[in-house]
């Protein structure tokens, strides 16, 4: 992420630039483009030029606002350095969270590398813990034993349980309309399953 700042400069179009001057002089995409601005910059590091890309995205909390990612990789595309940016993101809050709500830096201060690494283990633990109770609470991916619960009743109706209710409404209305007696029907019935196909005998028969 880059700060938006008049004290760190870029090199652009053969200008020196600031990050908020170099969003104002280029063209911004309209419409619903994943990012405003795409440019090709170099960074200047002493003497050293690094040639990198800059991709200014919309800010999820604020509309009116942006925010400007920078890659050293110019061959990755917009999209990839998106999502890329959006994992590491998701690695600087897990560490922020350790440090600032779990207490990685401050509740143990030995010198032991031993004592240390269980420190770290024991603080990683409950993150793992508390991840997966907010998971488990709020998000609707982990609502796993819901939808096996419902999903009998989604399900499609089979083939032979289909075929059966449509024999069954043909005798029905044969039975209302003709006043047939039993020993017609059954005697329609064996008719019309000798003429079937082998198949679809065997589904009425076991239906």
């Amino acid at each position: 992420m880059v700060k938006k700042t008049g004290k760190i400069h870029y090199r652009c179009g053969g200008e020196t630039l600031d990050i908020k001057q170099i969003f104002a002089r280029n063209r911004k995409r309209r419409g619903r483009s994943r990012y405003l601005l795409s440019v090709d910059v170099t960074v200047i590091s002493g003497k050293q030029e690094i040639p990198a890309k800059i991709v200014c995205v919309r800010n999820r909390s604020n509309r009116k606002d942006w925010l400007a990612i920078l890659s050293t990789d110019t061959t990755l595309d917009e999209t990839e350095i998106i999502r890329l940016y959006g994992r590491r993101w998701d690695i600087e809050v897990f560490f922020k969270t350790c440090k600032s709500v779990l207490k990685l830096s401050s509740e143990y201060h030995g010198l032991s590398y031993d004592a240390l690494t269980s420190h770290v283990s024991i603080v990683f633990a409950r993150y793992i813990f508390l991840a997966y109770l907010n998971r488990m609470e709020t998000d609707e991916r982990s609502f796993g034993d819901l939808f096996y619960a419902v999903v009998d009743e989604l399900a499609d109706i089979t083939f032979d349980h289909a075929l059966s209710l449509i024999v069954s409404a043909l005798i029905d209305s044969v039975r209302e309309i003709f006043h047939a007696t039993d020993e017609q029907i059954t005697a329609l019935m064996n008719d019309m399953l000798f003429r079937l196909p082998v198949h679809l005998r065997k589904c009425l028969c076991a239906a």
